[in-house]
């Protein structure tokens, strides 16, 4: 969001001079087949490019299974907006099981590094992350 808004931005984005920028920025994100939409961080929204799964997958038992359910956002028959979520680890591609199942614990955490530092320090406690 800051780098489409050109400066940080801080409480609700929508509000920002270039919400529609971000909205539109975010929902070429979601589509992008290579990134996992998720709500790992805090319970919200979250996007995890193809490259870092398997260290997710590796780590998954330190992570709220729900936060690793896959979404995804769908129009139902009658063009309503709804979200679908696969649940973990159904989501999970038979290729990326077997790198994560190859990734010793210390390479996942490294891989993962940047993404932990943004849970919250409860957060990676009570989970066995910090």
């Amino acid at each position: 969001m800051d780098a489409v808004a050109g400066e940080t931005v801080s409480g609700n984005w929508w509000s920002h001079a270039r919400g529609r920028e971000i909205f539109a920025a975010t929902r070429a994100v979601r589509a992008a087949p290579d990134v996992l939409v998720c709500r790992l961080i805090d319970g919200k929204v979250t996007f995890v490019h193809r490259r870092l799964w398997p260290a997710l997958v590796r780590l998954a038992d330190r992570f709220d299974p729900l936060h690793l359910a896959r979404v995804r956002e769908v129009h139902d028959a009658s063009g309503k907006h709804v979200t679908e979520e696969a649940p973990f680890p159904l989501w999970v591609p038979q290729e990326v099981s077997i790198r994560a199942n190859a990734l010793a614990e210390s390479e996942a955490l490294a891989e993962l590094g940047g993404m932990l530092v943004s849970l919250s320090p409860d957060a990676r406690r009570g989970r066995g992350l910090g």
